[in-house]
């Protein structure tokens, strides 16, 4: 199964160039250190950051420049700071090429739950609703399934939903997959070492299976 730093490396290799890209919190903020050099996109934040680099080191951080994650940052040249309503002003307007985002849960018709269990406490929705509803593109990176062993890839999704059909490709600790026009997770990628039974019995979904499937590479 793929390390968190692994899933993102993987996702790296779906960016383009020119593109502005949203990370969200958790394994998302994880790509900024994997984004080939030879590309120039821009990674933004919504909480009002345009041009983020790579995570710091102890020499760099610096407390005042943060994600929406909390996390400390650094920036590239060229980059800006504004406030969040020119930032969602952004988002909103169909400016953000591509968002990779965390989920709790995916469904087979691209359904994406990611912001609130019901009875636990929760901070808000964030930007996620934003996001999911505006950019062109949606990549979830996730865990495969919850540290019960529970499948996060569903059928229907059980938790409060996020956006409705917006996930087209999902990268997991097993697998990378793509949600089919009428429904289902096409199987595209497996980890390495791991068998496409093995992602067949940890989805609950369905799952699509065409010819011989390859193993990721990085």
């Amino acid at each position: 199964m793929l390390s968190k730093q692994q899933i993102a490396q993987r996702i790296a290799r779906e960016v383009k160039n020119g593109q502005y890209i949203n990370l969200g919190i958790g394994i998302p903020t994880l790509v900024a250190n994997y984004i080939p050099e030879d590309l120039e996109i821009v990674l933004q934040s919504e909480n009002g950051l345009l041009g983020i680099g790579p995570f710091p080191t102890e020499e760099e951080i610096d407390p005042d420049l943060i994600n929406a994650g909390k996390q400390t940052i650094t920036m590239v040249k060229g980059s800006a700071i504004f406030n969040s309503a020119e930032s969602f002003a952004m988002i909103r307007g169909g400016h953000v090429h591509l968002t990779i985002l965390g989920a709790m849960e995916v469904s087979e018709n691209g359904d994406i739950a990611n912001w609130k269990i019901p009875g636990k406490m929760v901070k808000g929705m964030g930007g996620a609703m934003d996001l999911v509803a505006s950019a062109e593109n949606i990549i979830v990176a996730m865990q495969h399934c919850s540290k019960s062993g529970d499948s996060k890839l569903l059928p229907e999704c059980s938790l409060p939903i996020t956006g409705i059909r917006c996930v087209k490709k999902i990268v997991t600790d097993l697998a990378v997959l793509e949600i089919h026009p009428d429904g289902g997770f096409i199987l595209k990628e497996r980890a390495p070492g791991v068998s496409v039974e093995e992602i067949q019995q940890k989805t609950a979904g369905k799952l699509i299976i065409e010819g011989e499937i390859p193993e990721m590479t990085f």
